[in-house]
């Protein structure tokens, strides 16, 4: 299902977006180092509020007219954050032309903070609710993708181990207070933890996955889909981001996934099972350092992704 439209559900979802640092709170030293690279002071500096990250993502114009979008993070108050970057630095970097990302121009560590530089692109995430049109554009630039990025242009680690850790959450939930977890899912939790037990194999693949795909890391420019945010990238099974993407769609009033997605293979009822046990589960943590917004988002998705292994399953 998406979410409730007739009676005080949110078509939008939770917002994604997390506590932003502004551009004159970046590290002194980024700041040089982002105005050597331009070769010019920042004139004008305007934060940009999509994502759940707490760091600086801003669109710069330096005095001599030269544009960029800046990413940039220190340890605090989120310390994982310094390595996410250093990852997407590196993934962006070696990302070929065919990718449809942003420019990674430079990037660079400054103190205990690290910097990546992009070229400016002129535009806007996705409207939610999900316009049918936008939608199409990118599910079809989604699916181009997979096709560009087989065989993997770049050395990333395996599906299975990226998220060896995150796609454990039926199994966890076995040993966990169970207390307010959906009723469907708790009388089938030894079931649902069978079916996640084998995600890893049926998302092998040699796909160069974003593994991370929302409305928050697309931009529409000009007709054209640019994705965003690459330090998750891994290399799997070539449906794999259109099945993780998919529970966001409908939390923010798109189409259910099924109608999207009808492939009855069980290779991606298996991924999906580990997909929504890592969001039922995780949404009952507490938020993690930094990022207050992070569980009602989790939450909301994995409402969408339950309901969809529900009807995939048939399990009363």
């Amino acid at each position: 299902m998406t979410v409730d439209m007739s009676g005080g559900g949110d078509p939008h979802g939770p917002p994604a977006c997390g506590a932003r640092v502004p551009w004159e709170r970046v590290h002194p030293d980024a700041r040089a180092g982002v105005e050597e690279f331009l070769g010019a002071p920042v004139a004008e500096a305007v934060t940009q509020s999509g994502g759940f990250s707490p760091a600086a993502a801003v669109r710069v114009r330096a005095a001599n007219g030269r544009r960029a979008f800046v990413k940039a993070v220190g340890p605090e108050p989120n310390a994982r954050a310094v390595a996410i970057y250093r990852a997407e630095a590196r993934i962006a970097a070696a990302l070929p032309p065919s990718a449809p990302a942003p420019r990674l121009l430079t990037s660079f560590e400054a103190g205990d903070w690290v910097v990546l530089v992009f070229e400016d692109v002129d535009g806007r995430h996705p409207a939610t609710p999900w316009r049918r049109d936008e939608l199409d554009l990118v599910l079809a630039a989604v699916r181009r993708m997979s096709v560009e990025l087989t065989p993997a242009p770049v050395a990333a680690p395996a599906v299975a181990e990226a998220f060896a850790e995150s796609f454990t959450g039926w199994r966890s939930l076995l040993g966990e207070d169970t207390t307010g977890l959906d009723p469907w899912a708790l009388r089938h939790l030894d079931e649902l933890a069978g079916l996640e037990s084998g995600w890893a194999e049926a998302a092998a693949g040699d796909t160069l996955l974003h593994a991370d795909l929302r409305a928050d890391n697309i931009l529409l420019a000009g007709g054209r889909v640019h994705v965003v945010d690459w330090p998750w990238a891994c290399v799997g099974a070539s449906w794999f981001d259109l099945v993780c993407m998919l529970p966001s769609v409908g939390m923010q009033g798109g189409p259910p996934p099924h109608e999207l997605l009808p492939d009855p293979d069980p290779a991606v009822t298996a991924v999906l099972a580990a997909l929504a046990g890592y969001f039922v589960r995780h949404g009952r943590l507490p938020a993690p350092p930094g990022l207050p917004t992070l569980r009602p988002f989790q939450r909301a998705q994995g409402v969408v992704a339950l309901d969809w292994l529900r009807q995939r399953t048939g399990w009363a």
